[in-house]
């Protein structure tokens, strides 16, 4: 039948475009299965309890290093659980304690040093470019530092039989359940948002059962006392942290001085149903209790990423011991079922399903991973706490590998590529607010050092938004000199403009940071002597040196591909965010020129996408990084359909990295796994995402990477394939919606739902060898959807009827009303009944359909 009553063999609308319309009813016979019918509302379709499988990481014994542990967090506070039985600890995380204060801003003036680099860089003396780049550098960055650890010590005696622990994911509960002799005992962790306290709950199944110790330490300068039912720590941050990789004397420091390193506080109540609570020194004693209730609050003294962190300890623990009061003013199943209804608002927007083929062991973990991937970025990102850092929430170490910083050369930036994908926008927001005060601090750097407009980030940052170049003048410059975080960062900001269509946040927040942004990377431009284009100077490829005309490694030439993709992209995107808030300061005529005159992509002798503007040789040919393929991904310059010379180039430069012991690390597989669905190849995004389950997670999925003496916690490499697994499914870099067009060959059917497109759209899709079937709810009035490779679409329905839609390149083209929910049905193109009508294809319907 077709919707609007033509004959069945003359499409209907004008002229024949090829347009398709089908009852509700019809659809329903498009692959012989279920519709995904309010698959869009949470908890709809995908039932309001998820499958068990998918949402759940478990474990038969006891983590034997933190590592290991499970995870559990709010934003604010952060929580690692290990589960052992008779003395477990408990790792605690408040996000603003990091070591240090504001730190100085560069005191010199270094355009003279800048103008000997260039002048270095355009004769081809590299070598002396490097070493000439190092008087810019200054401080290194803070440290996150660990808070404090509870110890549970318990009075167990007997065997202990049964044991499992588990971190459910969709409930955002830690738990560890075990019998010792006859008696059943189970813990409980979480920790609450609507009312930011960490929560232990301690339950058996005899009366009486539980006795044990509970204590309250830190690793920084604190001690702890004990009162009636209360632990209260008060400590002090360092004033000084030099990074783990540093070998230096004193590396951590502290001062007497206030705001010299701030102050914390962490307070613990204890509430007992049976027996008591006995307060003994530093720590408490509970005695024949039936259930045990750990309330745990905290807080510090910093006040503003501007502001010494100078508030007095008193009024620091004032702060947590107020907290602390008012979460127990609510009993433990009030703080659950607030805990929950938030925790699960956010969780539930999104979901996968996956079936693998025969014995495949990889594909439920993959599922597992995406829900990681998550729930960690709902637990150490909420709005008003800072960005999730290195280790996202958690450290346990005074000096914490790579400093758990801000590292802003790709780390950062991946752990919020699933941010806006996965229907978690809210969590994306203090990233937002981060940037805005390394805009801040950044526009002093650009001024101080180097003369120039806008503002300017590097290598790496901290909770003071330090934004100078790092190194302290003996830093390689292939890290500590990097000058292109800014335009990266800006990236973030319209993606959330692109995905929310949020005009008012562009107007009021984005557009400036972006144009600011755009004048410092409009300064920072010179001209090439040879080639007479606009290009940059110093220019680094993060972390990768190439071999110059005498062999030696160097680091500083001119125009790297990632500079230049970066650049490329700022400009574009001010241009189109000017015209959105109707900017008039001529800002995008401006950059339209520059545009013009920027050098181009080039391709090298090996066929591959230069990472250079000259064909260097690399010193490491398998380099962890992949900065030259930013225009693929993250960006979106480089598309197999656009520009399909580039995706090629792309495609080999990939290959040869691999091939040379690429993608080494987790966060480094991660983005060579998104690589590869972005090029639209299902088999190697497969592929890739397998040696990543394999290679570099740990027994409870958290990424890892490989240091030594032994492989240490790195959150973005989580973060990273999540991301990468919804760019398998749903990819919208163009100006249309591409369903499955990166899908695993293993994956051979599944569903998705909560999905988000650029425009506001949010998709759930299910699929199968021979049927696709897809869910719009649209943020758009017009939308675009490919079909997925190898499939045609058969049928787009609205309310019950047919749409009228054109046909497009691989897919069709429809109107649309914001917020309204359209049906999609595709099926595999050698299944399809196919007629012709005037020379051109007419709707293409199931046979079954035809016959309503």
């Amino acid at each position: 039948m077709i919707a609007s009553g033509e004959d069945e063999g003359r499409p209907p609308g004008n002229d024949g475009e090829g347009l398709i319309g089908i009852s509700r009813r019809a659809m329903l016979a498009v692959g012989g299965g279920t519709l995904l019918s309010g698959l869009l509302a949470p908890g709809e379709a995908l039932g309001n309890t998820p499958s068990v499988e998918g949402h759940r990481i478990a474990d038969n014994s006891p983590a034997t290093e933190w590592l290991l542990g499970h995870p559990v967090g709010n934003g604010r506070l952060g929580a690692m659980m290990g589960g052992s039985v008779r003395r477990d600890v408990i790792s605690l995380n408040h996000d603003t304690l990091w070591t240090g204060q504001p730190s100085p801003h560069p005191d010199h003036d270094g355009r003279a040093t800048l103008a000997a680099v260039r002048k270095a860089v355009f004769a081809g003396d590299y070598a002396a470019a490097d070493l000439l780049s190092r008087p810019l550098q200054g401080t290194f960055s803070q440290s996150f530092a660990p808070m404090a650890d509870m110890t549970l010590e318990l009075d167990h005696t007997q065997a202990v039989t049964a044991y499992r622990r588990e971190l459910d994911l969709d409930r955002a509960i830690a738990s560890v359940a075990y019998h010792c002799g006859d008696v059943a005992f189970r813990r409980e962790l979480f920790a609450s948002y609507p009312d930011n306290v960490i929560v232990l709950r301690l339950s058996a199944s005899r009366a009486a059962a539980i006795s044990g110790r509970i204590g309250l330490a830190t690793s920084l300068l604190g001690s702890t006392r004990a009162a009636g039912n209360t632990l209260r720590l008060m400590g002090k941050a360092p004033t000084r942290c030099e990074p783990n990789y540093r070998e230096v004397p004193d590396p951590v420091a502290y001062s007497e001085q206030p705001g010299q390193g701030m102050a914390f506080a962490t307070v613990l109540g204890v509430e007992v149903q049976g027996g008591e609570v006995v307060a003994s020194g530093d720590a408490l004693s509970v005695r024949g209790a039936d259930v045990v209730v750990i309330r745990i609050a905290a807080a510090t003294g910093f006040r503003r990423f501007d502001l010494l962190p100078d508030i007095a300890a008193e009024e620091v623990a004032a702060v947590a011991e107020r907290n602390l009061a008012i979460a127990h003013q609510n009993s433990y199943g009030s703080l659950l079922k607030r805990h929950l209804a938030d925790h699960q608002a956010l969780y539930r927007r999104a979901s996968i399903e996956l079936q693998g083929a025969g014995d495949d062991q990889v594909t439920p973990k993959a599922e597992r991973l995406f829900n990681l991937g998550r729930y960690l970025l709902i637990a150490s990102s909420r709005p008003d706490t800072m960005p999730a850092n290195l280790q996202g929430l958690w450290n346990a170490q005074v000096r914490p590998p790579w400093s758990a910083n801000y590292t802003t050369n790709i780390n950062l930036q991946m752990n919020y590529w699933s941010a806006e994908t996965c229907n978690l926008a809210e969590c994306h927001l203090p990233l937002m607010d981060h940037i805005e005060r390394l805009a801040l601090n950044g526009a002093k750097v650009a001024r101080d050092l180097y003369g120039m407009p806008g503002w300017s980030v590097h290598h790496n940052s901290d909770v003071w938004a330090m934004a100078n170049p790092v190194g302290a003048g003996d830093g390689d410059p292939n890290w500590a000199n990097w000058p292109m975080a800014g335009p990266w960062l800006a990236q973030h900001v319209w993606e959330h403009y692109r995905f929310s269509g949020d005009i008012a946040f562009l107007a009021k927040r984005g557009f400036a940071l972006m144009r600011d942004c755009a004048e410092f990377c409009a300064a920072w431009l010179v001209r090439d002597p040879s080639s007479h284009r606009l290009t940059t100077a110093p220019s680094i490829s993060p972390e990768n040196l190439f071999l110059g005309p005498h062999g030696k490694p160097s680091a500083i030439s001119s125009g790297c591909t990632m500079d230049l993709a970066l650049t490329r992209e700022l400009f574009e995107n001010c241009i189109a965010a000017a015209n959105l808030v109707g900017d008039r300061s001529g800002l995008a005529v401006h950059l339209k020129g520059l545009l013009q005159e920027l050098e181009p992509y080039r391709i090298g002798r090996y066929g591959q996408l230069q990472e250079w503007s000259s064909d260097f040789d690399e010193q490491d040919a398998g380099h962890r990084h992949i900065s030259h393929l930013y225009p693929l991904y993250p960006g979106g310059a480089v598309d197999p359909t656009r520009t399909p010379d580039l995706a090629r180039a792309a495609r080999a430069s990939l290959v040869r990295r691999e091939a040379h012991g690429g993608a080494s690390t987790g966060w480094s597989r991660a983005w060579a796994t998104a690589a590869w669905a972005r090029l639209g190849d299902g088999a190697e995004a497969g592929r890739s995402l397998s040696a990543f389950i394999t290679h570099n997670v740990a027994d409870n999925l958290l990424d890892t990477h490989p240091a030594q003496p032994r492989p240490v916690f790195q959150i973005d490499g989580n973060f990273g394939i999540t991301a990468a697994m919804a760019e398998m499914l749903l990819q919208s870099h163009g100006n249309a919606i591409a369903l499955l067009p990166a899908l695993p060959p293993q994956w051979t059917s599944g569903r998705a739902r909560g999905l988000r497109a650029r425009g506001g759209h949010e998709v759930a899709i299910e699929w199968s060898a021979d049927f696709v079937r897809t869910e719009l709810r649209a943020g758009a009035d017009q939308t675009a959807i490919h079909a997925p490779p190898g499939f045609t679409i058969v049928a787009v329905t609205h309310d019950d009827a047919g749409v009228n839609v054109e046909r497009t390149p691989g897919g069709v083209r429809f109107e649309t009303r914001p917020n309204a929910t359209y049906l999609i049905a595709s099926r595999r193109t050698d299944r399809l009944d196919v007629s012709q009508h005037a020379g051109r294809p007419t709707a293409y319907l199931d046979p079954n359909a035809r016959k309503e």
